[in-house]
């Protein structure tokens, strides 16, 4: 029989005839074959019958050889009316005959037989078809067959199974069969098949099991781990790393995977190995694979498989793993556990087994805490490393297994039988801790109040593995122990358990060697088989250590100096006059192993002594947690201050010249303080030391360049300050200090999408981005700084950013995080930012600031919960909140609609009723839908509502007079308000309405016009600016009004016609009856006239002036007939002068004369042009000189106009400045002269 079918293999002529035929099994069993049943190979000389199987025939299939020859002289067996020895003699060519055909089968067996089997041969029956098989391997050879005829006389004949051809063959039912044999049926030595090794490999899962890892039955399926494992099974990296923390369930998902490659369709081999599976002189880790074969084929020979065990070489399990189309797998689990000098040595032996491992197509998972694949991942070559889609933070590529999901966590407590509520918050999804938990609930009474953390979870299991050890023990003893004292012997058992803790905190990497394991726990008194069987202890290489990692970390760590450990690893390389050789202070605890001697006692070449393996942080970490328990939070959080400063003071890794053991100090500083915060409870007591650590870390992000230069500071991440225990208004507080230390943006980038801005503030292709605060609105918050994005200096994983960390946290709860970014406000800190950073519309540079940053990721992340944004911004009352405000109004005019409704409605607080009437009237334009001008109406009457807020009167009036539904009702009202003078009411407000109601609107602004004060300057300064025809035409008349009520108030006149002369040319057109009649139907007094000359002889724009010179010759017409005003003269004069400068020469000549001309008609004006004429020439520049030139170009001219005083004050300016004049030297003379310029 050849497989689990019950496959028969027989030689062809058993079935040749027509005769029914029966299979006899053991123990008389039969099973007759039908003529469907056979499957006829008569070319081959053989013949398949298909039976109901082994169990119907009560025999087991036997494994068939899969070497490629038979050498000369082998014995073997043959079945022939019982089992016979015989001898192979070689192979020879032979023909069988079958139904008038003949057929070659080229290399049959040539048998030796003795009289007695060449006999059974002749008698034929039972020995046609019978098996040749191997005595050594147990494998089938070939089959008998006495039809066969060779060119000889032969003593026996038959057809072989194996050889080259048939291993060859792909198709044919015989080499199926061959194909099920090899992979179902065991074979072994010689004949070593896939089921063999897969047997052999298999043993090796079984220690595994054996070490008291988690079993697959109660594991919980976790798809991104299955999916990350199937991923590099079939890439092209030939080692993956699985990094966790002890008890996140790395053993578990090995053994899972080991277990979906065992029961695939082909099954795939797995080996595994423990980190103390390896020995201080391997080379690679083929020579720990060559031991465990041989370790599985002791044990499989113990249960009585046959063959030589030996030739099971790791180099012949590859290639069969390698010919099934399943790579063979190799699991390291746990390697920190590798002796010392192999660690020293690990770079050599990485490389020769990455070497190892391509040359013969193996895969590696290797399965480690973060700290060892932090310098093991890094030693691997270029490509042996495959890379997850989301490799591990601050590593070598490589996959994290962290907690279980929140699914997966209820998943487990649903298996374990553990209650939703009975596990304390942050502790309920790590593996270990559940399991543990589920074996203490199972042995207490049920309904047991409290929700225990680890913590408590560790101390209940230890005490509950240490009764069951004393229960074992007393159970052996004589007499036989009971009741009290069993728990006598309990607490003993915890002793000794505590001692094994301690004694595992000596040399070598935490575990207990034969003799300390035989000293704590005497064999010969059942104390060490009681402690191996309940998991507590198990073995490891040739020693024995804590079953569960972190468990042994978290005792271990009970029994730690943890000052004398910090001093040993820290301190003492940084603290003043230390020497680096100088003997370490508490090196008991945690301190590094010596070298061993040689059989001679010479020591073997290596290193004096090693230092502590990093992956020892366990212990370490639980002594500083328990201090903080113990001795409270204070003594921590100065330990905690201690390496922050020990790391100020020691080299960092990339410092030129720098010693290894200082950088070392520099990681366990790094490493002991985050993972000591991470696994705080509470971290609010610490909060001190956090501030500390961010400032140092924008201090040496700012100073360094970006966040590259951080050195020991590198490691507290983003991801850190996420998941460390704080209230999140803290949390977000240490993010604000953090934000300045991510470093400049890059220059330039392209943009994310169709129409973002870039990096630098440009548009993309929709356009320009709008700017909030003085930075760039936009949906992507990167630019400025605001939010995640690809632009930020280089960092781990994704480049993340403590920006982007704000960003997630916002995501995640949207409603906590927006009030406590909305006091980032205040924070003005510059962030660093390139030469060439981004620029505002109007090309002034954008200050790129802490406050900046987060109204710009407020502002891209809105949508998740914008009403809660409103809120939050209202309450913040910060200008850059109604910054934000105006622009949700803008993007978001619904939920502004709703924002104002809710305001308006707060009968509490007054602060939001008044925002309510600002934000209605920014929104009542931009609102689009019914509901939302709905919501801004019933907003507005309301605020009308009420007598006590009558200084929101005015813009709820504006809104309902701007709303068609409400305008005719209280437009009266707002005109009533506004005409009184409240600046409120907008002006634009009465001009969308004057098309409708004229003469009510004319009216109000005439009586608004006659109010003294700003009311009716404010209202004036409007008008010049307005747009609409239809009140454009009454503006003269209310201009006219405005001069009657105010004829001191020349100056607001003359700039309304000042801006009406450069607004458009309709507005023009209307100026000239306006001045016409200011100064001819009802002459306007001197100062409004004084004003307008001096805006009428302003040189003003292209478009302006032939007006300005038109208005200019009325208003000197009427002072040449009428006016006679000097005040408005000597205005003229001195605008004349100012504008000198942009205006033609001739232009300004022919002011000053006209000017001088009207004024030296009276001696006062002769006087007050010459007087005037002094002062404009001293105070404005060059005029002076303009003047002098006139005078001396045209006399006679001027004499007339020009007075005594006048002239005498030019000559008085001449001499004092010919007084002034530098010597110079003359031109064509070789000497200097002293002539003037």
């Amino acid at each position: 029989m050849a497989d689990d079918r019950g496959t028969v293999v027989t030689g062809h002529q058993a079935v040749a005839s027509r005769a029914p035929l029966v299979v006899h099994g053991a123990d008389g069993r039969t099973c007759p074959v039908g003529p469907d049943d056979i499957t006829a190979l008569p070319g081959l000389g053989i013949a398949l019958l298909r039976t109901a199987g082994p169990d119907a025939l009560g025999v087991d299939p036997l494994p068939i050889a899969v070497r490629e020859r038979i050498e000369t002289g082998t014995y073997v067996r043959i079945a022939a009316h019982g089992w016979r020895e015989a001898r192979v003699l070689g192979t020879t060519p032979a023909t069988y005959a079958e139904g008038g055909h003949s057929h070659l089968v080229e290399e049959a067996l040539e048998l030796a037989l003795g009289t007695d089997g060449r006999d059974a041969l002749r008698s034929g029956g039972a020995a046609v078809g019978g098996p040749v098989t191997d005595p050594c391997t147990g494998a089938v050879l070939g089959v008998l067959s006495t039809a066969l005829r060779a060119g000889h006389e032969a003593a026996g004949l038959a057809v072989p199974l194996t050889g080259p051809d048939h291993l060859r063959g792909a198709e044919g039912p015989l080499a199926e069969l061959l194909r099920r044999n090899a992979g179902g049926v065991p074979g072994y030595g010689c004949d070593l098949n896939l089921a063999g090794a897969l047997q052999l490999t298999g043993t090796s899962l079984g220690h595994a099991g054996h070490a008291g890892r988690p079993g697959g039955a109660d594991a919980v399926e976790r798809p991104g781990v299955a999916a990350e494992f199937t991923a590099f099974e079939a890439g092209t990296g030939s080692v993956l790393g699985l990094v966790g923390g002890p008890g996140t369930g790395r053993t578990t998902e090995l053994a899972a995977l080991a277990g979906r490659r065992a029961r695939g369709p082909v099954p795939a081999l797995t080996l595994w190995l423990r980190g103390a599976d390896l020995h201080a002189d391997d080379t690679s880790v083929a020579d720990a694979m060559a031991r465990a074969l041989r370790a599985s084929g002791r044990i499989v020979a113990a249960a009585g498989a046959r063959g030589d065990m030996t030739t099971a070489t790791p180099e012949r399990v590859a290639t069969l793993a390698a010919e099934s189309g399943n790579p063979l797998l190799v699991v390291v689990d746990g390697p920190e556990e590798m002796p010392p000098l192999l660690a020293h040595r690990l770079a050599g032996w990485t490389v020769a087994t990455a070497a190892w491992l391509g040359a013969h197509g193996v895969r590696m998972v290797v399965a480690c805490r973060p700290e060892h694949w932090e310098t093991a991942g890094a030693l691997y070559p270029s490509g042996a490393l495959h890379r997850p889609d989301r490799t591990a933070r601050g590593l070598p590529p490589a996959f994290r297994l962290g907690d279980l999901t929140a699914e997966q966590a209820e998943t487990a407590r649903e298996r374990y039988g553990i209650p939703p509520e009975a596990m304390a918050p942050g502790h309920d999804r790590h593996p270990l801790t559940l399991r543990l938990l589920a074996e203490v609930r199972a042995a207490l009474p049920p309904d047991v109040p409290g929700r225990p953390g680890t913590e408590e979870v560790f101390a209940a299991h230890l005490d509950l593995v240490c009764v069951r050890i004393a229960v074992r023990i007393g159970a052996e003893a004589e007499p036989r122990l009971r009741g009290s004292a069993v728990r006598r012997l309990a607490a003993k058992v915890a002793g000794q358990v505590h001692e094994a803790a301690r004694r595992c905190l000596g040399p070598g990497q935490g575990e207990l060697d034969g003799a300390t394991f035989e000293e704590i726990f005497p064999w010969r008194t059942g104390w060490a088989p009681a402690v191996l069987t309940e998991g507590l202890l198990a073995p490891a290489g040739a020693g024995y250590r804590f079953a569960h990692e972190e468990l042994g970390d978290w005792v271990q760590g009970a029994h730690l100096d943890l000052d004398a450990a910090l001093r040993s690893l820290v301190h003492r390389w940084h603290a003043e006059g230390a020497h680096a050789s100088a003997p370490p202070r508490g090196e008991e605890a945690l301190r590094s192993v010596a070298r061993p001697k040689d059989p001679e006692g010479a020591p073997e070449a290596g290193p004096r002594n090693l230092p502590v393996p990093r992956h020892r942080i366990g212990p370490v970490i639980q002594a500083m947690l328990l201090l903080g328990r113990r001795q409270g939070t204070a003594a921590l959080a100065h330990r905690m201050a201690d390496l922050i400063e020990a790391m100020d003071r020691l080299p960092d890794a990339g410092a030129a010249g720098t010693a290894v053991r200082p950088v070392d100090a520099s990681w366990w500083a790094s490493h002991l303080l985050r993972e000591s915060l991470l696994r705080a409870p509470d971290a609010r007591p610490y909060l001190g030391v956090l501030r500390v650590l961010t400032g140092r870390i924008t201090r040496r992000s700012v100073a360094g360049g970006g966040p590259t230069g951080l050195g020991p500071y590198a490691v507290f991440e983003p991801w850190f300050w996420r998941r460390i225990r704080l209230p999140e208004d803290d949390r977000i507080d240490l993010l604000r200090r953090l934000v300045p230390a991510d470093g400049a943006p890059r220059a330039a980038a392209s943009p994310r999408a169709t129409g973002a801005p870039r990096a630098d503030g440009s548009p993309g292709a929709a356009g320009s981005p709008r700017t909030v605060g003085g930075a760039p609105r936009t949906d992507d918050p990167s630019r400025t700084g605001g939010s995640p994005s690809a632009d930020s200096a280089p960092r781990t994983e994704g480049d993340e950013r403590y920006l982007d960390a704000v960003d997630r946290r916002l995501a995640a709860d949207p409603r906590t995080v927006q009030p406590l970014l909305c006091r980032w406000f205040t924070d003005e800190t510059p962030l660093p930012a390139h030469g060439t950073g981004p620029s505002a519309e109007g090309g002034a540079r954008l200050r790129r600031t802490v406050a900046a940053a987060a109204q710009a990721l407020l502002y891209a992340r809105r949508a998740q919960a914008v009403d809660d944004l409103t809120e939050a911004l209202v309450d913040s009352a910060h200008p850059r909140a109604a910054e934000l405000l105006t622009a949700l109004a803008v993007d978001e005019p619904s939920a502004l609609c709703r924002a104002v409704d809710r305001w308006a409605r707060d009968e509490e607080r007054p602060e939001r009723r008044a925002a309510a009437a600002v934000h209605a009237t920014l929104t009542a334009d931009l609102a689009t839908t019914d509901s939302d001008r709905a919501l801004l109406r019933d907003a507005a009457l309301l605020l009308l509502a009420r007598p006590d807020d009558t200084a929101l009167h005015a813009q709820a009036l504006t809104l309902l007079v701007r709303d068609p539904r409400t305008r005719g009702r209280y437009l009266p009202q707002a005109l009533r308000l506004f005409a009184a003078g409240d600046r409120r009411l907008p002006v634009a407000l009465l001009t969308e309405v004057f098309p409708e109601f004229p003469e009510p609107v004319l009216a109000a602004l005439e009586v608004r016009l006659s109010l003294p004060g700003e009311p009716a300057d404010g209202v004036l300064r409007t008008l010049a600016g307005l747009d609409t025809p239809a009140l454009a035409l009454h503006a003269p008349g209310l201009v006219r009004q405005y001069i009657d009520s105010h004829p001191a108030s020349g100056a607001q006149a003359a700039a309304y016609v000042e801006r009406r002369l450069e607004h458009s040319p309709a507005a023009r057109a209307l100026l000239l009856p306006l001045v016409t009649g200011l100064l001819r139907e009802r002459p306007a007094p001197p100062p409004v006239r004084a004003a307008l000359a001096r805006v009428l002889a302003a040189p003003g724009s292209t478009a302006s002036r032939p007006l300005r010179a038109q208005l200019l010759e009325v208003l000197l017409d009427f002072e040449l007939d009428t006016g006679r005003d000097p005040e408005v003269l000597c205005a003229l004069l001195r605008a004349a002068a100012t504008g000198s400068g942009r205006r033609p020469e001739a232009r300004t000549r022919a002011l000053v004369h006209r000017a001088g001309t009207l004024l030296v008609r009276t001696p006062e004006g002769a006087a007050r042009f010459d007087r005037t004429l002094v002062e404009i020439s001293r105070d404005v520049p060059g005029f002076a000189a303009l003047v002098t030139r006139w005078l001396d170009d045209a006399p006679q001219e001027w004499a007339a106009v020009v007075g005594p005083s006048a002239r005498r004050t030019r000559e008085t300016t001449d001499r004092s400045q010919s007084a002034l004049s530098m010597p110079m030297q003359a031109a064509g003379r070789e000497h200097g002269s002293l002539r003037p310029a």
